[in-house]
């Protein structure tokens, strides 16, 4: 990118230095260092990093000031102070060092304390006011001008980068035409002003005349262009123009830079604001949706003699795609359902609302589980874009004989629990969602006073403990089958602390547990 006339073109790269704490900032320090001249008859002096020991031959010892970032921030020095001291080289070099690592634990520890207010302070909420003092156009314009008067120029202009990068559009001005605001964007490619400062360089043109490839994009003898950009986001270029060809010192481009981040900042926080309050609008809908959820799981077991029925489910998130589901149909009977749908949060929830409505819907007018699971298949895979599937059981109970008419899509636990033990009743088929011709079997089983039917979620089955071994039927089973006597209610609360018990670490995926008892 030659340029004849390079002398007018002054490109100033910014390499902001990290200024460390120093170990003479710390209060009490003169003071162990006296103290411990005073008791061993050697002089312990602290020698900043600068003057590193290092190059020195007349020294006894130094130890470095370690604090775990980077470079010694300094080092301590040892020197006699009086030829018969008590204490000898060794015993000083011990104690010297002592100190040192002590002080390097101390910088440590200033070092964490110094980056962790910055963190906090980046964390601080934003709260729109509900009458801003300015809007945001006015406080651009206010920073533009401020910044080109500080420096004596004429004139400002702010151009921000589109979406795809490919073009600078004109956002916010002073001193310019009102009608610039209005004029199409610069193409990026060839304003190589535009490309050096987006570079991380300050473009400074003292004579715009002999420098016309820079493509200045306004017509005045000499300008500075420097970058907008945050820590992570190129945003835009801020040019600076002035009515005379005129030199720009150091200190008037650092003053610049300044202003550019001024406008990073306001324009950063705006945008985190609207992403703030959009935010908060979405959790608050998605609060309500997670209330909505939960309070759609039956919570009162139908009042039918001999039956007690009791369910829980915890999803993995906010919204989830697990859930249990009774409700009476006509001439005494009950259908009830479990339902694991293979997604979770927002899809997963919509995707179980869909099929929780199919078998409710479909449950009033078929009396065979299997019939009700190939309809509700075939609801979910046109309803859907092929994506959504789900792993089910759904079982219909004459609540007279004790029979239970049964169909699964998908692989969830099923099991029996007798007096005398337990029995899997565990079959494989295809989940909702795969096909629309699938078939399901129906299947019977009668379930005789005392006994209880339990079925789960793999969330249950498949919980790892910490040597990661999954809970599996068994785990659930084998302790349960001695609990009959109890309600379902209380042996529900005695398979959830099983599976607690059981758990470690955080909860991978949504769970859920229904209690099928006849008394």
């Amino acid at each position: 990118m030659a340029e004849p006339n390079a002398q007018n073109l002054k490109l100033y790269t910014e390499h902001p230095k990290v200024v460390e704490p120093q170990l003479d900032t710390l209060a009490g320090v003169p003071g162990m260092l006296t103290t411990f001249q005073a008791t061993t008859g050697w002089s312990l002096q602290y020698v900043a990093a600068e003057d590193d020991p290092d190059n020195r031959n007349d020294l006894t010892w130094s130890a470095p000031v370690q604090p775990g970032e980077g470079d010694p921030v300094g080092y301590l020095s040892l020197e006699p102070v009086v030829a018969s001291s008590a204490f000898d080289l060794e015993s000083a070099r011990a104690m010297g060092s002592a100190v040192a690592e002590l002080f390097g634990e101390m910088m440590h520890l200033r070092h964490a304390l110094w980056q962790r207010e910055a963190e906090l302070a980046a964390g601080v909420p934003l709260v729109p006011l509900e009458d801003e003092e300015k809007h945001l156009a006015e406080r651009l314009e206010a920073v533009l001008k401020g910044g080109a008067e500080a420096v004596g120029c004429d004139a400002a202009a702010l151009y921000m980068l589109d979406d795809a990068t490919t073009e600078l559009k004109l956002r916010s001005s002073w001193g310019l035409p009102f009608d610039r605001l209005i004029e199409p964007a610069r193409r990026l490619q060839g304003e190589f002003a535009d490309l050096e400062a987006l570079l991380g360089h300050a473009v400074v043109l003292e004579d715009t005349a002999v420098m016309k490839r820079w493509k200045v994009p306004e017509d005045f003898p000499a300008a500075v262009c420097v970058p907008v950009s945050t820590p992570t986001m190129l945003l835009g270029t801020l040019w600076v123009f002035s009515s005379k060809k005129r030199n720009f010192t150091d200190q008037e481009t650092n003053m610049l830079e300044v202003v550019s981040g001024r406008l990073a900042s306001d324009l950063e926080r705006e945008m985190l604001m609207r992403v703030g309050i959009d935010g908060a609008q979405l959790m608050k809908q998605v609060g309500v949706a997670e209330r909505m959820q939960q309070h759609q799981l039956p919570s009162i077991s139908p009042v039918l003699d001999g039956w007690e029925l009791a369910g829980w489910t915890d999803q993995a998130q906010t919204l989830g795609g697990d859930f249990y589901d009774w409700f009476s149909l006509p001439d005494g009977m009950l259908a009830v359902a479990v339902c694991d749908t293979l997604e979770q949060g927002l899809p997963a929830a919509m995707a179980a609302n869909t099929v929780k409505a199919a078998l409710r819907s479909h449950a009033q007018y078929h009396d065979d589980a299997e019939q009700v699971l190939k309809k509700a298949n075939l609801t979910l895979w046109t309803g859907s874009a092929g994506d959504q599937f789900a792993k089910v059981f759904c079982g219909l109970i004459d609540t007279i004989t004790g029979r239970v008419n049964y169909a699964s899509a998908g692989v969830l636990a099923k099991i029996v629990l007798r007096p005398d033990g337990w029995e899997s009743l565990g079959h494989s088929f295809p989940p909702l969602g795969e096909c629309p011709e699938t078939d399901y079997e129906s299947l019977d089983y009668v379930l005789q006073p005392g006994e209880a039917l339990l079925v789960f979620t793999d969330g249950v089955r498949d919980a790892l403990d910490g040597e990661g071994r999954p809970l599996s039927e068994a785990g659930l089973a084998d302790p349960l089958f001695h609990l009959l006597g109890l309600s379902a209610k209380e042996m529900l609360s005695a398979a959830r602390d099983i599976l607690r018990h059981h758990t470690a670490g955080s909860q991978p995926d949504d769970r859920t547990i229904l209690v099928i008892k006849r008394t």
